[in-house]
This record gives C-alpha cells, structure tokens and sequence, in this order.
C-alpha cells in the first residue's frame, strides 16, 4: 500500500489486511524461511519484518493472532483536518457509512515585514479558531454519537489543526479512544477521506534489509 523510511534504519510498509498472507509468501520467497519471535520475523539472509497492530484491534502476541484480529470487522472514526478544510467519517471495516466534508477559509501567512502583517495575522488567528470550532460541531454530530462503537479514531491532515478541533472539552471521550496512527493525507476531500479508510486499516511492519 505504503512505504516510509523509518527512523534509525530500514522503512515501514503498510499492508492490507486482506493482503497479509500474500505479503508473507512473497517476503518468504524474496528472504528465504523464517523464524517467529513473537511478531518479529527473521529471515534466512537476515531480513527481519517487526509488525505493528492496526488501530482498534486487540493486543497480540503472535502473527496468527494478528492476520486474526486484522481481518475482523472493527469500527473506525476518522478525522481528517487541514487548514480550513475537515472530513469526518465513519468506517465499517473497508465501507464509509457515515460522513461530512466542509471547508472553512483560513487565510494564507503573509510575508514577514508586509505593513499590516499584525492585523493579518490576528484575522488568521480568528479564522482558524472559528475554523476549529465548526470541525469540532461536526465531529461532535458525526462521530460522538457513536464512540462507544468505535474500536479507535484515526487521525490525519496537519497535527495543529487536529488537535486544536479535539481540544473541545465535549470531545474528550473521542481524543480518549484517537489511536497513535496520524495519516499524511492532503487537503481533505470525500475522495481524499474514502482512501483514507485503507490508511487506517492498514498493518504496519518496519522492513530491515540484510
């Protein structure tokens, strides 16, 4: 689906829950056999695959319990922000059954020195603000009403702009269950939110190369 580079070495994959044993025969064939330790693999060459529980599955000790817990239907929130932009979405297992997309002007930074760069930056300061107050009231129309549902909720767009639409004290039960996942999406749109589901679902494993 994904790579990253990872930090310290090696670069995180992220994989379809459906595509996990798939991924297995073709790291088994690329590395040769390999042996368990816990959810770390190790190949023949040296390779080795640690993995990573998607958001909202259950806390697992070996690979047949993550391809496991993986694949089964979960519930998912979704809260994508950026700027002025917010999509809020529901997810069961792959499906979006639920979601909202509004967009809210944040004005552009302006170059330093320009003559009424305060007065700019105030307007932008209270843009954003009213910015993150809308989002907050969608989120809390869409999401709140069924978090005791939601295995977690998965974040992504700008980490500011996130997490000031999440410091809305009725949202504390939301920012309770978030999941340390945050998705680098761009501007959110419906498509951008609908592609997203993959993103949240996803298993993660940190690939190192002999």
């Amino acid at each position: 689906m994904g790579e990253r580079a990872a930090a310290g070495g090696g670069k995180w994959v992220d994989v379809a829950p459906e595509r996990l044993a798939r991924w297995l025969e073709n790291f088994e064939r690329r590395h040769g056999p390999y042996r368990e330790t816990g959810l770390t693999l190790t190949a023949a060459d040296g390779a080795s695959a640690t993995w990573l529980t998607p958001p909202g599955a259950d806390e697992v000790t070996t690979l047949t319990e993550l391809i496991e817990t993986a694949q089964r239907p979960r519930t998912l929130g979704l809260l994508l922000a950026r700027k002025g932009a917010v999509a809020v979405g529901i997810a069961e297992g792959p499906k979006l059954i639920a979601s909202k997309v509004d967009t809210h002007y944040v004005q552009g930074r302006t170059a330093a020195g320009g003559w009424s760069q305060q007065r700019f930056a105030r307007r932008r300061d209270n843009q954003a603000k009213a910015a993150a107050a809308d989002g907050a009231g969608i989120v809390g129309r869409i999401l709140l009403p069924n978090v005791r549902a939601m295995a977690a909720l998965v974040t992504g767009g700008d980490h500011a702009a996130v997490a000031a639409i999440l410091a809305a004290p009725q949202l504390a039960p939301l920012a309770a269950v978030r999941a340390e996942r945050f998705l680098d999406v761009p501007e959110p749109r419906h498509a951008v939110l609908v592609s997203a589901i993959a993103g949240a679902r996803a298993v993660s494993v940190l690939v190192k190369e002999p």
